[in-house]
């Protein structure tokens, strides 16, 4: 069996990762990957965002299935071009997909389906939001509608910082397209929880609970990032509260997703913030979350490779996913500078040294040059420990991490910091 996974970040290596450990004993291919993905997959030379070419090499190779990562090529429909070629993908359609492409979208599927999420309006015009602005409560709440890689979301605390994240949006356009039309939404006080789900556009299996950590600074400040760590399960999320995001969150989207011609087939992720108990939608996904993927997929004890056929033939509901009882920290190493700008090409030291360590170094912003593993990208290396108490799994991260280096280096020193308090 032929797999192509899209991608070349740390969630991807981690896929690919997992996809390894499988008896099925699948020939992998990544495109583009990245250095570390290159030990246990053929790295192709393309994109991910280029649908034609990534459809010629899959008819060209005799690719059996192809896995996207990104939301990118989701958004530019290359499910849809696969699907008309008849080729066997795993993702959603470019309209099911725009629950996560467009957050104006994503709020009008809620409200149908009486989902519980913060209010908010839409704004396409400047004037109008910044109106709208001067009557808001504070803390707000100002959200790029596209995809904004992760920094779309801007919680402004003063009237000035509300006032600049629109303008920055909306006029500079410092999110591209993605920015020209905002949305206005009420701050939520709580904790935030991530529940992914695999669902065949009917069945809907959740995944373990997981954290994310967005903030880049220890104690949760500074600005928002991709994400500096996670850990999983999050004590959070426990059995009750994942059968009440199953039933009144998971479930009616993909329902309502299937009326409206659209059903979601794929990895839907459910961004939650719970208040006092209440879980409510912050944002969904239509792909697995990084760095939540490194600590959720190794914790996975069923074949990756049986459920993500199973979701393609629409007959998850024949297979029972399993999970390993231990718990995974990722801490996130990142170039200086991150999440503004950073150095690339920097070389990285100790990462062979590290290869007999328990902890998983996935590859997020790596590259080759001339024989050396350098950085290329803000997040660089995601550090995963494992572990059957999360002290433990978060002191097998932390001690990996210690032995890595690379200039400008940062990480947050408390991942799981919520938990072990």
């Amino acid at each position: 069996m032929k797999i192509l996974v899209v991608g070349s970040g740390g969630r991807e290596h981690a896929i690919v990762w997992t996809l390894a450990q499988s008896t099925r004993n699948a020939t992998l291919y990544c495109a583009p990957g990245n250095a570390g993905i290159e030990s246990l997959a053929t790295c192709v030379p393309l994109k991910a965002d280029d649908v034609d070419g990534l459809k010629d090499f899959v008819l060209r190779e005799r690719i059996d299935l192809t896995v996207v990562g990104p939301e990118a090529p989701l958004a530019l429909g290359i499910v849809d071009e696969f699907r008309r070629a008849k080729l066997k993908i795993f993702g959603p359609t470019k309209n099911a997909a725009r629950l996560e492409a467009s957050k104006v979208f994503s709020k009008e599927i809620m409200a149908q389906a009486n989902i519980p999420t913060a209010r908010a309006k839409s704004f396409a015009e400047t004037v109008d939001a910044l109106d709208y602005l001067e009557q808001h409560p504070l803390p707000v709440v100002i959200k790029a509608d596209g995809l904004a890689q992760g920094k779309g979301v801007i919680i402004a605390t003063s009237r000035e910082q509300a006032r600049d994240a629109v303008i920055d949006s909306m006029e500079k356009a410092v999110f591209g397209l993605a920015g020209k039309q905002v949305l206005i939404e009420e701050y939520l006080d709580g904790e935030e929880l991530t529940v992914m789900a695999f669902t065949d556009g009917q069945t809907v299996v959740p995944m373990l609970p997981a954290q994310d950590h967005k903030r880049i600074g220890d104690g949760d400040t500074g600005p928002n990032t991709g994400g500096m760590g996670a850990y999983c399960p999050a004590p959070l999320g426990t059995p009750a509260l994942r059968e009440h995001v199953t039933r009144t969150i998971l479930q009616p989207i993909v329902e309502i997703m299937a009326r409206l011609g659209s059903p979601f087939q794929g990895v839907l992720y459910a961004g939650l913030m719970v208040v006092k108990g209440v879980p409510y939608v912050l944002e969904f996904n239509a792909r697995m979350g990084d760095p939540e993927t490194q600590v959720v997929l190794p914790l996975l004890k069923t074949d990756l490779i049986e459920i993500l056929q199973a979701v393609v033939e629409h007959r998850l509901d024949q297979l029972v996913v399993e999970w390993h009882d231990e718990t995974a920290v990722c801490v996130v190493m990142t170039s200086g500078g991150y999440p503004g700008s950073y150095q690339q090409s920097m070389p990285i030291y100790g990462l062979a040294d590290q290869e007999v360590r328990r902890a998983m170094i996935f590859h997020a912003g790596t590259a080759m040059k001339n024989g050396m593993v350098v950085t290329a990208g803000g997040r660089v290396l995601g550090i995963t420990g494992r572990g059957v108490t999360l002290k433990e799994a978060q002191a097998q991260a932390y001690e990996t991490v210690a032995g890595i280096s690379f200039q400008d280096c940062y990480y947050r020193k408390d991942i799981a910091h919520r938990a072990l308090r």
